[in-house]
C-alpha cells in the first residue's frame, strides 16, 4: 500500500503507542502530588518506574508468544485495554501495594504493544515507504514528553492526581476498542522467539557493549526525567506548575534532533557519534545535579537536546551485531533490559539518593556514568562501513 493512503491508519497506531508510551511517563509531573497524598518516601516513588519498567521488560519478551497465538491485531487491542485498566486501577488504589501491583499490571500491559506494533505498520505500506512510517510512529515517545506534564498539569485543574490518571486510562480504553472495531492491520500471528537466535547473539561481547550503552542512552533520557520534576520541586523550590512546563518545553527539542543526530551518524558512523554524545550528555547531566539558582533553567533545556541523540546511532550500531538472524532477536533484547535498568534503576537510585543524601547527588552519579560510557563506545566494533570512518 502507498504511504499517504495508509496514513491515517498510521496515525491510529502512532496514536495508541502515544498513550502507551505516556501511560509510563505521566507520573513524573504526577510525583510531587503523588509522594504527599500516599505519604511516601522519594525512594517509595522512584520504585514506581522501576516496577513498571520490570513488567514492560517481561512482557516485551514474551510478546511473541502472545501474538503467535492471538494475532498481532488482538495483542495491540489488548495492550490499549489493559493499560487502560491498570491505570484505572491505580487511580483507585489507596495502599502502596496496591499501586505497585496495579504499576506491575501497567508494565506488562504496556510491553507486549511494540512488536505487534511495528509489525503491523511494516504491513500496512510497501517497504520503500518503511522509513517514513517507522519515522510517524517514533513521534509518539517525544511528543509524549513534551505534552505529559502538559496534560497532566491541565487536567489538575480540575480533578486530583488519580483523575488524571483515569482520564487517561479512559481514552487507552476507548482507542483500543476504536482499534478493534474500526483500525485497519494486523490480521496476522506472530512468531515465537527462537532460542538458536539468541545463543548466536549472547556469544558477541558488543552485545553486552550495547546493553550497557542503551542502558546509559535510556538513563540520559527517560531515567532523567521520570524524577525531574520532583528534583525540581524538592530540592530547588520550583513551583509545580512552573516545573513540569519547563520540564515539557525542553522535551520540544527532542522531536527534531533526532533527525539531526540521524544526519551525523551517516557522516562520522556510529561509535564517533555515540562517543560525542555520551561526553557532552554526561557534563551536562553532572551539571545538571550539582549547579545551583539561574543556571538551573539553562541546562534543564540544554541537557535533552544532546541526550535524545544517542539513538540514531544506537539503534545504527544495534542494527549491525552478529547474523542477520540475531539482529531483530538484539533489538529485542537490548531494549527491554536497558529499560529495566535506565528506565527503572536509575529513578529509584536517584530517588534513594534524595532520601539519604540528594537528588542533586543521585543525578550526579548518573551523570558521571554517562560521560564513562564514551569510552565504552569508542571501543565497540560494529559492522558498518560508516563506523570505520
Amino acid at each position: 500500500m502507498g504511504f499517504l493512503s495508509e496514513f491515517g491508519n498510521l496515525l491510529f497506531l502512532a496514536a495508541i503507542f502515544l498513550l502507551n508510551f505516556m501511560s509510563r511517563i505521566t507520573f513524573a509531573p504526577l510525583m510531587p502530588t503523588v509522594e504527599a497524598d500516599l505519604g511516601i518516601a522519594h525512594a517509595q516513588a522512584g520504585s514506581f518506574f522501576f516496577i513498571i519498567s520490570v513488567g514492560y521488560f517481561i512482557s516485551l519478551l514474551g510478546s511473541g508468544f502472545i501474538s503467535s497465538k492471538i494475532s498481532h491485531r488482538a495483542t495491540i487491542v489488548t495492550s490499549a485495554v489493559v493499560v487502560g485498566l491498570a491505570l484505572i486501577g491505580v487511580s483507585l488504589s489507596m495502599g502502596i501495594w496496591q499501586v505497585r501491583i496495579s504499576l506491575l499490571f501497567l508494565g506488562l500491559a504496556a510491553g507486549i504493544y511494540l512488536p505487534s506494533g511495528i509489525a503491523t505498520l511494516t504491513a500496512l505500506v510497501r517497504p520503500e515507504h518503511w522509513g517514513k512510517a517507522v519515522a510517524v510512529h517514533e513521534l509518539a515517545p517525544n511528543v509524549s514528553f513534551v505534552i505529559a506534564p502538559l496534560v497532566a498539569e491541565a487536567l489538575m485543574e480540575w480533578v486530583s492526581w488519580r483523575g488524571v490518571l483515569a482520564c487517561l486510562g479512559g481514552v487507552s480504553i476507548l482507542l483500543g476498542l476504536t482499534f478493534a472495531k474500526a483500525g485497519k492491520g494486523g490480521r496476522f500471528y506472530g512468531e515465537a522467539p527462537n532460542m538458536a537466535s539468541l545463543k548466536n547473539l549472547f556469544v558477541l561481547p558488543a552485545f553486552w557493549i550495547m546493553v550497557v550503552l542503551f542502558s546509559l542512552g535510556i538513563s540520559s533520557t527517560l531515567g532523567v526525567y521520570t524524577m525531574l520534576p520532583l528534583y525540581l520541586v524538592t530540592q530547588h523550590g520550583i513551583e509545580r506548575s512552573w516545573a513540569n512546563t519547563l520540564v515539557a518545553l525542553s522535551r520540544v527539542s527532542g522531536i527534531f534532533m533526532a533527525l539531526v543526530a540521524g544526519f551525523i551518524n551517516d557522516r562520522l558512523g556510529p561509535r564517533k557519534t555515540l562517543s560525542g554524545v555520551f561526553l557532552i550528555t554526561g557534563f551536562l547531566t553532572m551539571l545538571l545535579g550539582i549547579v545551583k539558582g539561574n543556571w538551573i533553567p539553562a541546562i534543564v533545556f540544554l541537557q535533552p537536546i544532546i541526550a535524545v541523540c544517542f539513538f540514531p546511532p544506537g539503534f545504527a550500531a544495534l542494527s549491525s551485531l552478529g547474523p542477520p538472524s540475531a539482529r531483530n532477536v538484539a533489538v529485542s533484547l537490548t531494549v527491554p533490559a536497558a529499560f529495566v535498568i535506565g528506565g527503572g534503576m536509575v529513578p529509584a537510585w536517584i530517588g534513594l539518593a534524595g532520601d539519604v543524601a540528594s537528588f542533586g547527588l543521585g543525578i550526579a552519579t548518573v551523570g558521571g556514568l554517562i560521560f564513562m560510557g564514551a569510552f565504552l563506545a569508542f571501543i565497540l566494533k560494529v559492522e558498518s562501513a560508516a563506523a570505520s570512518q
